[in-house]
């Protein structure tokens, strides 16, 4: 497929994600895109804009759970297309909700609190990314970066040995070998939890102390060390990253961390009054937006007072002891 001349960029950038989402989509193709691509370093950054913009499964504040498109007949599958193509064509011109075009820098996503986004990039790879996330992805000739300002964002990386796929966050990397692992800014560091394959990770001028994670091992890394570093807990890293479908897995999570957990999706933020009772264990999985429901089962479970009057806090402490005369 060539792209067709009388097509402006955009159209045509357009064009290309919906060919490379066909079923048909083979190694001439690709090698045609490629062709493409090379005639002008500005398309890169077109076709990202437009697979942005293309079916991108995503949560919005206070929606269940994530879902990809749902399977459909293929007359079916071609009528959605066709009007999905149609939208993408218009807007292309228009720009991206969600994402920004950065010259020299790739294309920029931020996600606003409570919604999770699936975005799907040219070389293959596909990203989760959670709510609060702000990040930029670069895809070159040699190399593909991804820059975490914020947030967390998990990554199904396509194996291309020319082109390494790198996410820094802060002074923190996280290197791919074929494999699919989230990477998570926190206050104390960062933290790296792989699902499949091996990551390499390392603090930028500490490359002596780089590491291996592979399926089911995760670290929390700080500018300077290792900070936490657990192997074989594959069903701890499952646990965590289960908001990838719209959940919160609590499994002996204290009351002060599930609240914090609550708090990245919702408006309405938990608040842990009691000192005391920040320190208790929960068990449970909730969807990410109904604290109501998980602060109902706390006191239900660890009989705690629970004050829901005030709209924008729920407030979780002990319950008052009834005084002796």
């Amino acid at each position: 497929m060539s792209a067709p001349s009388r097509l402006s960029e955009d159209e045509a950038a357009a064009l290309w994600v919906a060919r490379m989402d066909a079923d048909t989509w083979g190694e001439a193709d690709e090698a045609a895109l490629q062709r493409w691509l090379a005639e002008d370093p500005r398309r890169h950054g077109l076709l990202l804009r437009a697979q942005a913009l293309w079916q991108v499964p995503h949560i919005e504040p206070h929606a269940a759970a994530v879902e990809d498109e749902a399977p459909v007949d293929a007359g079916t599958r071609g009528w959605r297309r066709r009007g999905v193509l149609g939208g993408l064509l218009a807007a292309s011109a228009a720009g991206i909700v969600g994402a920004l075009l950065l010259p020299g820098r790739g294309v920029g996503y931020v996600t606003k609190l409570g919604e999770i986004r699936r975005v799907p990039l040219v070389d293959g790879s596909v990203m989760t990314i959670n709510s609060g996330t702000e990040l930029q992805v670069r895809i070159a000739k040699r190399a593909r970066e991804v820059e975490l300002a914020q947030g967390e964002a998990w990554f199904e990386v396509a194996e291309d040995a020319a082109r390494p796929f790198v996410v820094a966050a802060g002074k923190v990397r996280a290197k791919a070998i074929g494999t699919a692992f989230s990477v998570r800014k926190r206050d104390n560091g960062v933290e790296v939890l792989v699902t499949e394959g091996v990551v390499e990770t390392w603090s930028d001028g500490e490359e002596a102390q780089r590491v291996r994670l592979s399926a089911g091992q995760c670290a929390l890394i700080n500018d300077h060390a290792i900070v936490h570093y657990e192997t074989d807990k594959p069903s701890a890293v499952d646990r965590a990253l289960a908001w990838r479908s719209g959940m919160i897995d609590l499994d002996g999570t204290t009351l002060a961390d599930a609240a914090d957990e609550f708090n990245r999706y919702n408006d309405r933020q938990i608040v842990i009054a009691d000192p005391d009772a920040a320190g208790e264990r929960f068990d449970g999985l909730f969807r990410i937006n109904d604290p109501e429901g998980f602060a109902e089962a706390v006191r239900n479970a660890l009989d705690l007072s629970v004050n829901t009057s005030d709209p924008r806090f729920i407030r979780i402490q002990r319950a008052a002891k009834p005084q002796t005369l």
